[in-house]
């Protein structure tokens, strides 16, 4: 199918919308990009990209400007709350072949992406406000007064997302019992290492971002902004988490906070609207595949469109395609949590002795090609 006569809307400029565009340039199809925040933010803290995200950036061209101010992560290393290491992985070696393992502010990962969408408009401020099915096309009322008809909607907003509160029917959003902080700290390591602390139901995790840079995010378990969190944290974990936590108290404007949630759907698909990234398939962070999805949903997205004879196989296609990759995600993202909930002294044993074994397990068929 060929896009010249193909009108896309994509609701959303996030990591999944971004792609989409940069993703779609080649395919010919006229594409509008509506994005409710008001215009790019230098705001938000940092994101890790592991292995088959950058992959994506290289088949999207967008690699380069991202290599350009990140991190390169070559350990993930994981110990209990008092600093005993539990295993160690060298992830340059465990993505030898499929990409390197990243990190960077996540404001800087958006304008890199923005960088792929060239001439494309996008109309900052915007957000869709109805969606009606007109025959072969979709009429979408936007909160300017303005409506547009498209050949396909694309819902690339986020585990909030309107569209699929306006198209699809329930309540797709799980709560996953995990109140989570996230903040940028200073850097006080020069070593390009992961490294996470694992408490009795709650982690502690840094990442360096930058020369002078730290990202912070910590899992409180399921209360919301709890009162008196920081000292219980600083006198939970062991160093340099209490020194992390210091940075609030000069500056807490990077300190952003929330529940972490999932989004399980039968279908991404209603008609000519069809979810992607987290508005479709969101997960638990302990993975790092929020990005990655986003990213794989934009490539593959693309190759469907321009394989097909019609957007209705193009979306069939698509999802036949993604849903056991996201799917292998999703069930992940459950055992580690489930392993990392269970009593220290039990957890402590097993990822000592198996750590290593399901961590590459966990990723294995990542390894391949979406």
């Amino acid at each position: 199918m060929q896009g010249s006569n193909v009108r896309v809307l994509i609701v959303g400029g996030g990591v999944a919308g971004l792609a989409t565009v940069a993703a779609l340039r080649g395919w010919g199809a006229t594409v509008d990009v509506v994005e409710r925040a008001t215009g790019p933010s230098d705001s938000g803290t940092g994101i890790y990209l592991t292995g088959n995200a950058t992959r994506m950036l290289d088949v999207l061209g967008l690699r380069e400007p991202v290599a350009d101010v990140a991190v390169e992560i070559t350990r993930q290393r994981s110990a209990n709350q008092r600093g005993r290491r539990l295993f160690d992985i060298d992830v340059a070696a465990l993505w030898q072949g499929v990409g390197p393992c990243v990190s960077l502010p996540r404001a800087q990962l958006h304008r890199a992406l923005l960088t792929g969408v060239g001439d494309t408009p996008i109309r900052w401020g915007r957000k869709p406000i109805l969606l009606v099915e007109e025959g072969d096309r979709v009429a979408v009322e936007f909160d300017d007064a303005t409506t547009e008809r498209y050949d396909l909607v694309l819902g690339a907003d986020g585990v909030n997302s309107t569209v699929r509160r306006l198209v699809f029917d329930g309540q797709a959003v799980r709560d996953l019992g995990q109140y989570a902080y996230r903040w940028i700290a200073p850097r006080l390591d020069d070593k390009p290492v992961w490294s996470v602390q694992l408490g009795r139901g709650r982690q502690f995790l840094t990442i360096p971002v930058g020369a002078d840079q730290t990202y912070c995010y910590y899992n409180d378990g399921p209360v919301a902004d709890r009162p008196g969190w920081r000292d219980d944290v600083a006198a939970t974990f062991t160093e340099p988490v209490a020194t992390m936590l210091k940075a609030l108290d000069y500056d807490d404007s990077t300190l952003h906070a929330g529940p972490n949630q999932e989004v399980v759907l039968d279908s991404w698909s209603r008609g000519r609207v069809l979810l992607i990234g987290d508005a479709a398939h969101a997960t638990s962070p302990n993975m790092a595949q929020g990005a990655a999805m986003a990213l794989e949903d934009a490539v593959v997205l693309a190759s469907s469109l321009a394989a097909a004879d019609s957007v209705a196989e193009a979306l069939r296609g698509f999802e036949a395609r993604r849903r056991p990759r996201t799917d292998w995600v999703l069930s992940q993202t459950h055992r580690r949590d489930k392993a990392t909930g269970l009593p220290p002294v039990l957890r402590d044993t097993v990822l000592r002795r198996l750590g290593e074994q399901m961590f590459r397990s966990n990723y294995g068929p990542l390894f391949a090609q979406p």
